[in-house]
């Protein structure tokens, strides 16, 4: 049983890599822990934003971006600061990245059949100054269908290969072990796992029914990262955010559990930027859940008032959908794992959306009549449905209402309404002006100058306290686990390095295993769209280097 390539991970980086072997007439063997019907991986579930840069969707609106301007948002956001050592590669991934996004991946993307929404995302506005973190304009596009549109062309691809015998398929095949034989990698040992009749996304069964071993002249893991392994999590939690949370949601499945990192660093990989995480700050408590600890994260427009635990309100860049890390950091060093939005009714019905496919059926399932229901009064039915049945979700008629419900929510008097009404009647004064004091106001004004941001994402600008604009709101945000930025060290081939630095023969990584693209692309902070972006591009480098290579096992 010996292949040309094997593939461990049949999410997006690994479908990705598949495609090219398979146009390659490569003999490829994709194996996966989960049953067939989790196809996709985490990018099934996800919102189907891509970064992109100079897109005829920006130019449509009047958006004049470049690589020149998105390589410096990427350095400003990234700060990296291992350019002896852990960040080499990486550096050289994100430029590599940028060219790619500012270049032929539109094309590309379009070429498999992948379309977008017409208005493009402003996603991680950064909030300091030019130089600094952030988005200088909106690049977050959103893929037409969300993640399973733009999963299918690649999910269908090796299905239909699979089903020729041009590629061999193989859920529930857990790797256990890589084989090294003189320095080289030459297969994959591991355990059958018992079939598993589950939705997709649900934990599946690890009942061992038989084993399996198989070899190849490369394999190429991409098993994605540990955002469901909570303790794995907490262990390699960076010291600069304080400590780590006691209490997260989950934003992944269960399958996300980092064991591939630990497998590959046994058979000598080397794992670069361990303290580098992305995790949200926005997080809900699922109310229908689909996996244990589900969590869902609120996409949230400009002009929600943000406290802590304690009722004081977070200062710049710390506003919403600003700078996450920054607000994470911010959070932390209040000795609570969580904080408040306090909103208005008017504001939630345009400001708010929920982040992954499942939460955004009208663009999932690519129906504009459902789509247009937007611009109606009242929130989009899921979020709607969140703030009915959400245990995370108070409403008042009065703000002294509102604030003894938010105390009873958490079981604690942490919150003085005299204290938050002053902070929100401050504000509140500031909205007399079109200009503004208010670091905050002086955003929401700025994001209202943008036509897609006017039209379905800044809420015209008003005071909390106007009964006009009620019910109020307020929201108990959790932390919430998603992205782990660093992994794998590997070179621009995708060749995984070991701990000298050089590339172990015939052993490759690609997607989030590898930092999305030698160990840790995004250095300290994303600019939002690039984790799928970088499963795509890390598997589309790694598959062209493989299809058009012959001896693996000597590659260097």
């Amino acid at each position: 049983m010996h292949y040309d390539v094997i593939v461990i991970g049949a999410g997006l980086a690994g479908l990705t890599a598949a495609c090219q072997l398979i146009d390659a007439k490569k003999k490829v063997l994709l194996v996966d822990q989960e049953p067939a019907n989790s196809i996709g991986g985490q990018a099934f579930w996800s919102f189907g934003g891509l970064f992109l840069v100079d897109s005829p969707e920006q130019r449509r609106l009047g958006i004049k971006d470049n690589k020149e301007l998105a390589w410096q948002d990427w350095r400003g956001s990234a700060s990296f600061d291992r350019l002896e050592d852990e960040d080499h590669w990486a550096y050289e991934w994100a430029k590599a990245y940028i060219d790619f996004a500012a270049g032929e991946k539109y094309n590309w993307l379009k070429s498999q059949g992948i379309n977008f929404f017409p208005v493009v995302g402003w996603a991680e506005r950064g909030g300091s100054l030019a130089g600094g973190h952030g988005n200088s304009v909106p690049r977050f596009h959103i893929v037409w269908g969300t993640g399973p549109a733009l999963v299918e062309p690649f999910a269908n691809k090796v299905l239909n290969a699979s089903d020729k015998g041009d590629i061999t398929y193989l859920p529930r095949h857990q790797v256990t072990e890589l084989i090294t034989e003189d320095g080289n990698i030459t297969g994959i040992r591991g355990n059958v796992l018992e079939n598993s009749i589950i939705r997709r996304g649900e934990e599946s069964s690890r009942v061992v029914v038989d084993s399996f071993e198989y070899f190849a002249d490369a394999v190429v893991v991409a098993s994605g990262g540990i955002g469901a392994n909570i303790e794995l999590v907490k262990k390699n939690w960076p010291s600069r955010l304080g400590t780590p949370p006691q209490n997260m949601v989950a934003g992944v499945p269960a399958y996300v559990d980092g064991k591939m990192l630990e497998i590959t660093e046994q058979a000598g990989g080397r794992i670069v930027n361990r303290d580098r995480m992305w995790h949200y700050t926005e997080g809900l408590k699922n109310w229908d859940p689909i996996w244990n600890n589900h969590g869902i994260r609120i996409l949230p427009g400009p002009s929600s008032m943000w406290f802590d635990a304690l009722g004081n309100r977070f200062t710049a860049p710390n506003f919403p959908g600003f700078d996450t890390l920054s607000t994470l950091e911010a959070i932390q060093n209040t000795g609570y794992d969580f904080s408040w939005f306090i909103l208005t009714e008017k504001i939630i019905e345009k400001e708010f959306a929920l982040s992954g496919s499942e939460q955004n059926m009208d663009l999932t399932k690519k129906s504009i009549k459902d789509v247009l229901k937007r611009i109606l009064p009242g929130p989009p039915k899921a979020v709607q449905d969140f703030k009915e049945n959400g245990e995370d979700f108070v409403i008042g008629d009065s703000l002294k209402d509102l604030v003894e419900g938010m105390n009873k929510l958490v079981g604690s008097d942490l919150l003085d309404f005299l204290h938050i009404k002053e902070q929100i009647l401050a504000r509140d004064r500031e909205i007399e002006n079109l200009f503004s004091k208010d670091a905050q106001i002086t955003a929401l004004h700025g994001a209202r100058n943008y036509i897609g941001d006017k039209l379905i994402r800044a809420a015209k600008p008003h005071k909390i306290l106007d009964p006009a604009a009620g019910p109020l709101i307020a929201v108990r945000l959790n932390i919430l686990t998603r992205k782990t930025l660093g992994g794998l060290q590997t070179n621009l081939n995708g060749q995984v390095l070991n701990e000298d630095g050089n590339p172990i023969p015939g052993l490759f990584a690609a997607g989030e295993v590898s930092g999305f693209g030698g160990g840790g692309i995004h250095g300290y902070r994303s600019l939002e769209g690039t984790f799928l972006g970088g499963c795509l591009f890390t598997g589309l480098q790694v598959g062209k280097y493989l299809a058009v290579s012959h001896k693996y096992s000597s590659m260097t």
